[in-house]
């Protein structure tokens, strides 16, 4: 049976879990950075499998005007069972119980799909919005 907690995970449990993605071949975050993070967020919710994390996802805003949902995360092993729905079903009614006007999120674009199953909807191509080049 899967658990949903609305609790930071222990940080070396959310690091092999982050690893799982790919990300960290860009980013190279170690559990240090990582845990920071995590611990700037406004909400985050864990999935745990028999005491074993196997799902993650958080909000970063101010929780009243913006929030952005992020690292929305199933370990591959669990894909496939509609976890990451829940997750983001979940993630979305902390919004709105908070009355959250403007909600984001980054998709890779062969993932809009499911996002747009959630009223998600992709940015205009005139809409305002960038992001900085990073340089590590």
């Amino acid at each position: 049976m899967f658990e949903f907690k609305d609790i930071l995970p222990k940080v070396d449990d959310y690091y092999n879990l982050f690893l799982t993605t790919g990300w960290n071949n860009e980013y190279k975050f170690n559990k240090v950075d990582l845990e920071r993070a995590i611990g700037n967020s406004w909400y985050a919710l864990s999935i745990y499998y028999s005491n074993e994390l196997v799902g993650f996802g958080r909000i970063i805003g101010d929780g009243v005007h913006h929030a952005l949902i992020v690292d929305l995360i199933i370990h591959p092993k669990y894909q496939g069972k509609g976890l990451g729905s829940q997750l983001l079903e979940r993630l979305i009614i902390k919004c709105r119980e908070h009355t959250i006007r403007d909600v984001q999120l980054f998709a890779a674009k062969d993932k809009y799909g499911f996002y747009e199953k959630f009223d998600f909807e992709k940015r205009p191509l005139n809409a305002p919005g960038m992001q900085l080049k990073t340089k590590l």
